[in-house]
């Protein structure tokens, strides 16, 4: 068992929104980027909206954020998942999302929705895993393909808490 720690933290100034905007630049163009475009994106391009954002570490190392905006009517919206190289495929990113969900949750939110791209395939497959179903369209981000949704429910004393 991996002991996460998960804690809500300002957007702003995580050097983890760098380091997940560096690898989309590179994912999407298909080679390495520079900090001169990443600049440039962070400035003219990067939704700065972000009100709730959670980052993951362990043994006081940051190991990835996941970031939420609110959309109205109860509605949330996910943002800014990444997980750093070195921790991935160790349960940091469904640690992210239920800890995301409880907080949601506890803000009043009770659908989360989110978009991505066609290339960032384990992405999709990590929402489809935890419950997220594909949604028509419900924004005008000019990089997503692919839209999802999950309805989320208040968890009563008789409902099983899992925690990892």
């Amino acid at each position: 068992m991996t002991n996460w720690t998960v804690t809500v933290t300002d957007a702003a100034r995580s050097p983890l929104n760098r380091e997940y905007n560096a690898e989309m630049i590179s994912r999407y163009w298909g080679r390495p980027t520079n900090d001169a475009e990443i600049d440039a994106y962070e400035r003219d391009e990067q939704d700065h909206d972000v009100p709730v954002f959670l980052v993951i570490s362990r043994d006081g190392e940051e190991a990835g954020c996941l970031g939420m905006r609110f959309l109205g009517d109860g509605i949330g919206e996910l943002t800014r998942m990444f997980v750093r190289t070195p921790f991935r495929g160790q349960g940091a990113a469904s640690v992210l999302l239920k800890a995301m969900e409880a907080e949601a949750l506890a803000r009043g939110v009770t659908t989360l929705r989110l978009d991505t791209r066609k290339d960032l395939v384990e992405a999709r497959n990590l929402y489809a895993k935890h419950g997220f179903v594909e949604i028509d369209r419900y924004n005008d981000a000019e990089y997503a393909d692919h839209w999802f949704e999950k309805s989320l429910k208040r968890l009563t004393p008789a409902d099983p808490v899992a925690m990892s």
